[in-house]
């Protein structure tokens, strides 16, 4: 649970938004389990610009080709400190430090010729791999995991990031398509680096469940869809992707439904302007439940101190938050036209121990309607049972073995069967 600099600032945020997101987070939110801000792309771009990637980035390396902070963004990274300034304000505050990451080696450190940290004789040229380049970002080019120089750059680059004291790393063009190497050589530099750091993978278009092992056993996050933002659309398309990827969650392996473009983002980002996000009171319910109720990762995306209280109250409520992060057993009942129904168990998860049971009723469609959900086909006993409303806190009850549930268009209605021991 986070924050994220992407969906507000893109590739220009400076240290003092980073700062100011930060202070928030530990003023307002820490105590509610949100606990990490991480820097997205193109950090070390001193010319980064507002609305996508330079053609020609100029980047900012050490000798060995690994990225320092643009110091005219983050003044702390002066004199070579590199994040580690930046990092202890973080950390000072309770809250952990991420960055983001493009897979392979920057061109400007192929271009010439820099050698690579720990490996004597060897250049960034003898190891980069420019046949494997991202599509979609000038950055870098890939490396050839055959020479071992690659992973010695690797294990310079995260053994600097663990020294500046990162715990969060989003290592990016990851799995579009599936980079198992890539993949590999890093998570071993992490291990390598003897610092604990979560490794999270993207971005996730058409990512496989074939995949799920050994994602496993290299991360703890991976995304399962490209960008998402405050469209519609975008929300709708995850409930299918959700729906396979939420019962294989388990705990330190999680599959990402990518960040909550909520509240006020677009303030120099890739997509749109300036803008409090576009998705309807009922459209951002829908998401926080679906994404609670999947177990996916929480990484907010809009400025933290020009979020309105609405936003604020989503972000902080404690028994959808309960859910998230102690429900189990989390899978989509069943989807006809456009419902959804979604469930999952709360409490002891031991065989043969009583559970509480969490339910979502999603209305996909355009207009409001009844819902009517049958307590049999959520494997309840027979007789009129009681729930709670988890966002409105109000009582709801069944009639005739039937809870019917009055549900806004693109919202959803979250309801808790049972009562939780404190």
């Amino acid at each position: 649970m986070g924050w994220n600099s992407w969906d507000c600032y893109g590739t220009t945020v400076t240290e003092a938004e980073v700062l100011a997101n930060a202070d928030f987070m530990a003023a307002h939110l820490l105590r509610f389990g949100w606990d990490t801000i991480v820097v997205d792309i193109a950090w070390y771009d001193p010319a980064a610009r507002a609305g996508g990637y330079n053609d020609t980035p100029g980047i900012e390396m050490d000798a060995w080709g690994r990225q320092l902070p643009a110091v005219n963004r983050f003044p702390s990274a002066a004199d070579g400190a590199g994040f580690a300034p930046l990092a202890r304000r973080v950390h000072a505050l309770g809250l952990r430090f991420g960055l983001h990451i493009m897979r392979g080696i920057p061109r400007a450190a192929v271009a010439a010729s820099l050698p690579v940290f720990g490996c004597a004789g060897v250049s960034a040229a003898d190891i980069a791999d420019p046949d494997s380049a991202c599509t979609w970002n000038p950055d870098n080019v890939g490396l050839n995991h055959d020479h071992p120089g690659a992973q010695a750059y690797y294990d310079a680059q995260v053994a600097q990031f663990a020294a500046w004291g990162v715990d969060f790393i989003k290592a990016d063009d990851m799995l579009a398509p599936y980079h198992t190497r890539e993949i590999e050589a890093y998570a071993l530099a992490i291990e390598r680096s003897g610092r604990p750091i979560t490794l999270s993978l993207s971005p996730g278009t058409d990512l496989s469940l074939a995949h799920r092992e050994h994602l496993a056993g290299h991360a703890q996050f991976w995304r399962v869809s490209d960008d998402l933002w405050d469209r519609w659309e975008d929300i709708l398309d995850q409930f299918g992707r959700l729906a396979r990827w939420a019962p294989h969650q388990t705990p330190g392996a999680w599959a990402d439904a990518d960040m909550l473009p909520l509240g006020r983002i677009g303030i120099r980002a890739e997509r749109g302007g300036d803008r409090m996000s576009r998705l309807t009171a009922d459209e951002q319910r829908t998401m926080l439940t679906l994404w609670c109720l999947a177990r996916s990762p929480l990484m907010f995306g809009g400025d933290l101190p020009s979020t309105p209280p609405a936003t604020l109250a989503l972000l902080t409520n404690p028994a959808v938050l309960r859910m998230h992060r102690d429900s189990h057993n989390q899978r989509e009942l069943w989807r006809e036209g456009d419902t959804v129904v979604w469930s999952s168990s709360a409490g002891a998860a031991a065989a043969g121990q009583p559970t509480a049971l969490y339910v979502a009723v999603f209305n996909t469609g355009d207009t409001a309607r009844d819902i009517r959900l049958p307590l049999s086909a959520l494997g309840e006993p027979a007789g009129a049972v009681g729930a709670t409303d988890l966002w409105d806190g109000q009582s709801v009850a069944a009639v005739d073995d039937t809870l019917t549930l009055t549900t806004p268009a693109h919202g959803c209605r979250l309801v808790l069967f049972g009562s939780l021991a404190d």
